[in-house]
C-alpha cells in the first residue's frame, strides 16, 4: 500500500505571512512579540519539512511523482524557513533596540567604539545619548566626530548648561572633566558641611556658581560663614526649629547660605519658630499649625517677644479667672486674645477676645470694680486683623 504524502494546506500558507513591524520603538513587550512568533514559526516549519525529508528517505513505494510534489513542497518550506529567519534576526535586533543594548547590534571595532563612548557619556549623566551613539557608529563616524555631533544635541547642552553662560560672559567654556571636576568639588565642600538632603545635590543646583566662575574656594568660605551664622543663633530659637520641624544646624546653614533657594522650604519654618522661640522663653509649649498662623500675620521676632512677655504677664491670673467660674483658660486662647483679638469664634462659640472679655466683666462684677485679678494689658489685645 502506497502512504499519502504530507502536503502543504492551503490555510497553512496563507498564514505564513511575517508579523507586523513593531508599532512603537519603545514597546519592549510588542518586540520580544514579534521575536517568538517568528521564532515559533521557524521551528514549525524547520519541523515540516524535515518530517517531508524523513518520509522521502525512508517510504520506498513512493512514485516518482509523489517525490516530485513533497520535493516542490520541501523547497517551498525552505524558502519560507529562509525569510522567517532572515525576519527572526530582524526582530531579535529590535529587541535589543528597544532595551538599549546597542552593543550586541555591533562588532569589532565598531562595538568597541560604542562601548568606550557610552561608558565617557554615562559618566556624564548622559546614558540617554546611547542610541544617537548607535546610529552614528553604524554610519561609520569616528569617535570624536561623534563626541562633537553629539555636543549639539539638546541633552548634552542642558546637562552642561552653565557653559552658555560662561561663552555669554567672555569665560573660558569647561570641558566636561573641568565642568564635572567643579560640580564634584563643590558637592564635597557642601557635604562636608553637612547640608541637607535635597539641597546642591544636584547639577542643576551648580549652574550660577560655573555660569559665574565661583570657585570652590569661594563656595568653601561662603558655606564657613553659614556655620558660623548658625553657630550665633538664639539657642531658643534652633530649639524651636528642631522641635517643630525637626530642623537642624545644617538646614539653618542652608539658610543662610543661600535665602533664594531655601526660601520654599525654610522661610515660613524660619518665621514660625522665631514665634516659637519667644514661647518657649516663656514655659509655654509649642502648637507647629497655631504658630505658621500666626507667623502669616508677619510678626517680627520683637513683636512675638512683646506679644509673649504680654501672654505671660497675665496667663496665671487668666487661669484663676476660669477656674473660679466654672471654665477654662488654655494658652491658645491666650495666643489668640493677643494675636488675632478680632477673629470671630467658631459655630456656638465665643471668640478668645470675647471669653477673655467675658471672664474679666465677670470679676468686675463680683468685686465692684475692685483690683481683682485682672489683666488689663490682655484686654487690648496685640493685633487687629
Amino acid at each position: 500500500m502506497t502512504t499519502p504524502a504530507q502536503t502543504v494546506p492551503d490555510d497553512f500558507l496563507d498564514e505564513l505571512d511575517m508579523p507586523g513591524p513593531v508599532s512603537s520603538p519603545g514597546d519592549e513587550a510588542a518586540a520580544r512579540g514579534v521575536l517568538t512568533r517568528l521564532q515559533q514559526r521557524s521551528t514549525d516549519l524547520t519541523g515540516r519539512a524535515n518530517a517531508l525529508r524523513s518520509q522521502l528517505k525512508t517510504n520506498k513505494k513512493l512514485t516518482s511523482a509523489q517525490r516530485a510534489a513533497m520535493n516542490a513542497r520541501i523547497k517551498t518550506y525552505d524558502k519560507l524557513i529562509s525569510s522567517t529567519r532572515t525576519a527572526t534576526t530582524a526582530a531579535q535586533g529590535r529587541v535589543y533596540e528597544v532595551t538599549g543594548q546597542y552593543d550586541k547590534l555591533l562588532t569589532g571595532a565598531n562595538r568597541d567604539a560604542f562601548a568606550a563612548l557610552k561608558s565617557m557619556f554615562d559618566q556624564f549623566g548622559l546614558g540617554t545619548l546611547a542610541p544617537k551613539i548607535y546610529e552614528y557608529v553604524k554610519q561609520g563616524y569616528g569617535a570624536d566626530t561623534i563626541g562633537l555631533l553629539l555636543q549639539d544635541t539638546k541633552e548634552y547642552k542642558g546637562r552642561f548648561a552653565a557653559n552658555a553662560a560662561r561663552a555669554k560672559a567672555g569665560l573660558a567654556v569647561l570641558s566636561p572633566a573641568e565642568y564635572l571636576s567643579a560640580e564634584a568639588a563643590y558637592r564635597q565642600i557642601l557635604s562636608s558641611a553637612g547640608m541637607p538632603k535635597g539641597f546642591y545635590d544636584n547639577p542643576a543646583d551648580f549652574r550660577s556658581w560655573i555660569g559665574g566662575d565661583v570657585s570652590p574656594t569661594e563656595i568653601k568660605g561662603r558655606v564657613d560663614l553659614a556655620m558660623e551664622a548658625v553657630n550665633k543663633t538664639d539657642p531658643t530659637y534652633r530649639a524651636a526649629l528642631q522641635q517643630m520641624y525637626g530642623v537642624g544646624e545644617s538646614d539653618l546653614a542652608a539658610y543662610f547660605l543661600d535665602r533664594k533657594l531655601a526660601e520654599p522650604i525654610l522661610k515660613k519654618q524660619a518665621a514660625a519658630s522665631a514665634i516659637g522661640a519667644a514661647a518657649l522663653r516663656r514655659g509655654f509649649t509649642l502648637n507647629r499649625l497655631d504658630l505658621e498662623s500666626y507667623a502669616d500675620l508677619g510678626l517680627s521676632a520683637q513683636e512675638a517677644e512683646q506679644a509673649y512677655g504680654q501672654i505671660a504677664g497675665g496667663f496665671e491670673a487668666m487661669l484663676g479667672l476660669a477656674g473660679r467660674y466654672g471654665t477654662s483658660w488654655t494658652q491658645r486662647e491666650a495666643e489668640q486674645e493677643v494675636f488675632t483679638p478680632g477673629a470671630a469664634g467658631s459655630l456656638g462659640q465665643q471668640s478668645a477676645a470675647e471669653k477673655g472679655k467675658g471672664l474679666r466683666s465677670q470679676e468686675r462684677a463680683m468685686f465692684s470694680g475692685g483690683a481683682g485679678a485682672s489683666s488689663r494689658g490682655l484686654s487690648a489685645g496685640y493685633r487687629q486683623t
